[in-house]
């Protein structure tokens, strides 16, 4: 059985891959999981010993079907929590992510399976990231970003890139949740801010950062 630290190398390696980076360096798992790079790199030799990974500097760091089995399920089993704790138990989805943090360490080979029976097989979490099922399959990842969008267009939000509890609060603040209707009403040159619709009667401006961070679908 992994350490709890190593599975969290393992998640962060899988959602790197996720998102779509051509080559996973020890850099950029450090930055991913704020940590030194050459206990980065101790670890990673720590886990190809263990045949979870394979590590080359030309190719970088490519997970094996072990060491990737074990990231999903790890992934799933956080996507989970945060459906549960949210619906179920009524925390807001700016506190969900820490306590799932923890819970996502839980094991017990029927966890997962019974958790995603229970809430109704969801197929992404509170924040718009797809729920990986037991094969690894998962739902359409959302790529656009409102800072994409062009001007006079409407879309919705589907996901969130950020999910501290800072912008959470903030798009809390501003009521925009998943699902919530966007209007991109105009683009600044000045600072590169956005003017925005939210719904059909309030109109705001939000920085580019912002923008960068939220994911829609026209």
């Amino acid at each position: 059985m992994q350490t709890l630290s190593e599975e969290n190398y393992l998640k962060a390696i899988y959602n790197l891959d996720k998102q779509g980076l051509k080559k996973i360096t020890p850099t950029a798992i450090a930055e991913a999981l704020s940590n030194n790079p050459a206990s980065v790199v101790d670890m990673i030799k720590k886990l190809a010993e263990k045949k979870l990974l394979q590590y080359e500097k030309t190719k970088g760091v490519k997970l094996s079907e072990k060491g990737k089995a074990i990231a999903i399920l790890v992934v799933r089993k956080h996507r989970l929590w945060e459906v549960f704790l949210l619906e179920k138990l009524g925390y807001g989805w700016d506190e969900v992510h820490e306590i799932a943090e923890q819970l996502e360490h839980v094991h017990h080979n029927e966890l997962a399976d019974r958790l995603d029976n229970f809430l109704g097989l969801p197929q992404y979490d509170p924040h718009g990231d797809p729920i990986p099922k037991a094969n690894g399959e998962t739902a359409v990842t959302y790529k656009t970003l409102l800072a994409e969008i062009t001007e006079g267009k409407s879309c919705k939000v589907v996901a969130v890139k950020d999910t501290s509890p800072a912008f959470l609060q903030y798009l809390k603040k501003l009521e925009i949740g998943i699902g919530t209707k966007i209007t991109l009403v105009e683009k600044i040159s000045f600072d590169n801010s956005i003017v925005i619709m939210i719904g059909k009667n309030v109109k705001t401006t939000v920085s580019k950062i912002f923008a960068e961070n939220l994911l829609v679908q026209e």
